[in-house]
């Protein structure tokens, strides 16, 4: 009897993992530092958080709209591709058989073993094959833009959820504190899970998110209060 070995690989999930990561990011990222530029520039609480609301429509809105249109880019290259790569199979074989056969003998194959692997292969899959081992196109990193769409814009929701929460219940006075506290803890929280997630560093992957939004964050509060003392 024989067993198949079955492995999870992170790899399987990079697709929708960025997509979703970055959208959470930018949602809370991008809604806590409109948040706190207007608390900083002494807005009433109502004018601020229809800041907040206004920054999570228009933003998931964006990131779904700027995700799909380069993703959707992506797939049409590959798609391209693929097709050339059909149409030489189908016009000149042997040559195709050849590049395979060479692309093996590349990766360390003695070239008897190497042809016997692409003629085994092509008859097979000969598309499969070449979109694979010629052109780097697989079925697991293959662009998928309306998954990397929907990924964006539901995690910037996620993420934006977060700091319009702290503001709505935070007092009036301390939103733009309880606001900014509340994002960091959240952007060390994602930046921590998405770094688990791609088997890097935990703590580093934390850092680096909180880093840059503190950043964010910081400047548009200088804004806030510069802007506001003007007016």
């Amino acid at each position: 009897m024989s067993f198949i070995h079955r492995e999870s690989h992170r790899s399987d999930r990079i697709g929708w993992l960025r997509a979703a990561v970055l959208g959470a990011n930018d949602g809370t990222i991008s809604t806590a530092s409109l948040l706190i530029g207007v608390a900083a520039a002494g807005s009433s609480e109502q004018s601020i958080l229809l800041t907040g609301v206004a920054g999570l429509v228009a933003g998931a809105m964006s990131m779904a709209a700027g995700e799909y249109v380069s993703v959707q880019s992506q797939a049409d290259t590959e798609e391209a591709d693929i097709a050339r790569e059909k149409r030489e199979l189908a016009e000149d074989p042997e040559h195709e058989l050849e590049e395979l056969t060479a692309i093996y003998v590349s990766r360390g194959l003695e070239e008897p073993l190497a042809l016997r692997v692409a003629v085994s292969l092509m008859q097979k899959d000969a598309l499969g094959a070449h979109a694979r081992d010629e052109l780097g196109i697989t079925d697991t990193l293959r662009a998928r833009p309306i998954q990397a769409a929907l990924s964006s814009a539901l995690s910037f929701v996620a993420g934006a959820v977060i700091p319009i929460g702290a503001a709505l219940l935070a007092p009036s006075p301390w939103i733009a504190e309880v606001t900014s506290a509340t994002a960091l803890v959240s952007l060390l929280f994602l930046g921590g899970m998405a770094a688990w997630a791609g088997g890097a560093s935990l703590l580093k992957g934390a850092l680096r998110v909180a880093f840059w939004g503190a950043l964010a964050m910081g400047l548009t509060a200088g804004v806030g209060r510069i802007f506001g003392a003007v007016v």
